[in-house]
Parts: C-alpha cells; structure tokens; sequence
C-alpha cells in the first residue's frame, strides 16, 4: 500500500484496524459549477487484483461541515470515486457518494443515526458497487458504475471545512470472491 497524500498521523491497530487524521482544509473534489480543484486528502491505498471486496467499520468524530471518512478508488488524479460517510450541512451524518471523471457528481444517499457505519467497495468484472450496511447486517446497494483506468483501493480521511480529523476503519476485510448478488449485495 502507499500513501497518496502523507497524513497528520496514523496507526495501524492489530490486523483489521486502522486510524487516519486528515489536517485542515483537505478534500479531493472537482466542482462541476466552477474551477475548484482539490486534491490534498491523506489516502492509503493498494493494488487489488481481479473480482473483489473490500469493507470496513467507519468511525470518525463528526466536528465540522463535510468531515468524513471515505473508502476510495483511485486511478488517477481525474478518475476516482469515494463512498463515505460525511457531517452534512445540516449536521446529520450522511452516506455520499462522488464519482469523479474530470469534473466530480455528488451523491447524498441518506442520513444515519450515530458516527459510525459499514461501508464496502466491490469489483464485480469491469464494474465496481458500493454498499453500505448500517443498524443491520444487510448489505445495500448505494451506487453501480464503471470507472476508467485500473483503480487502487483504499481508505482516506477529509476536513475540507474544518481543523482536521482522525477517521478509524475497524473490522477491515478483504475477499477476493465475486458478489453473488449484486442487488441484495450477497
């Protein structure tokens, strides 16, 4: 694994446990509106072969508009995509989601009680799905695309408006099995 952009800190706990603190004003964004473009957020990621998953619990301290711990895709600094949990404007934590080809979209998919829920990215052929699980075990399909290039995986954490955060990934798992079920997410 490498770092795209080095951290404040990190740790890595045991096998499955991870911790990422992001300093202040980081994010990787490309309005669609206007010529903003950021791309300064602390990622780790890796190569990860042909059909997989790859989940993890996400944790984070909800301060500040638009703080969130993310699992990424990465190819390159005009192709990734990012599944997370964000501090909405509103104040309430919320699944997003952005895929970004040139120019980044923006997807709110619903708020959740709590600072915490699972998120996972899965390469199903040429394809990728996100999917989250949270107040349940069910696994359910936030969003299904295609990204160009060969991406990386990995974790990341933002505070594009604030002071910085740490963002902890626990229960880290990784399967080089194909989904069975795209839509129940089996």
């Amino acid at each position: 694994m490498r770092w795209l952009h080095e951290p404040v800190a990190y740790e890595v706990a045991g096998e499955d446990a991870l911790s990422i603190t992001a300093g202040p004003k980081t994010d990787p964004f490309c309005d669609p509106g206007g010529p903003d473009r950021f791309d300064n957020a602390p990622a780790l990621v890796g190569r990860l072969d042909g059909d997989f998953t790859l989940s993890a619990r996400v944790r984070l301290d909800l301060l500040s508009t638009y703080d969130a711990g993310v699992m990424l895709l990465y190819a390159s600094p005009d192709h990734w995509a990012k599944f997370y949990l964000e501090l909405s404007p509103q104040g309430r934590p919320t699944v997003v989601t952005v895929v970004n080809r040139g120019v980044s979209d923006d997807c709110n998919a619903f708020t959740v009680e709590g600072d915490d829920v699972r998120l996972r990215i899965s390469r199903i052929g040429s394809a990728y799905a996100f999917h989250v699980a949270a107040d349940s075990d069910f696994w359910q399909l936030i969003r299904y695309f295609a990204l160009d290039g060969d991406p990386e995986a990995g974790f990341h954490a933002q505070s594009p408006t604030g002071e910085g955060c740490t963002v902890r990934f626990e229960d880290i798992r990784h399967s080089a099995e194909r989904l069975a079920d795209l839509r129940s997410g089996v």
